[in-house]
């Protein structure tokens, strides 16, 4: 067996990648992008108790287009998450298994986040 280089279990590069496995992996990024946003809330809930002068630099900062861009793309990173942990809620009653239901939904939560984020940015971020 020496010599033989080949992976143990099947590989990424094994699998046609299919809309659940797309989405898959966007909900563990948007995870991780969502603990991104909470650090920035976090630092402007201590600018807002650290007084009047920090708390105008960090509404400096956060009101930038830069920051803005940021906002919008936290909001689509929520709403997604949101939407796919619902989908995943209904996946644990069994229900939703079929081929036709799994790009159904899948396809359901894109469109979903992204008129989601496209509404709450324009209410509350621009």
């Amino acid at each position: 067996m020496h010599g033989v280089s080949r992976p143990l279990s099947p590989y990424i590069t094994v699998y046609r990648w299919q809309i659940t496995m797309w989405l898959s992996s966007l909900h563990r990024i948007t995870g991780l992008l969502l603990s991104l946003g909470a650090l920035a809330l976090a630092i402007w809930l201590a600018a807002l108790a650290s007084g009047s002068s920090a708390y105008a630099e960090v509404r400096e900062l956060y009101a930038s287009a830069g920051f803005k861009v940021l906002l919008v793309a936290w909001t689509f990173c929520f709403f997604f998450h949101l939407a796919n942990g619902v989908r995943h809620l209904v996946w644990d009653t069994g229900a939703g298994f079929e081929k036709a239901q799994f790009r159904a939904s899948g396809w359901a939560v894109i469109v979903l986040a992204v008129v989601a984020t496209a509404v709450f940015s324009a209410v509350a971020i621009f």
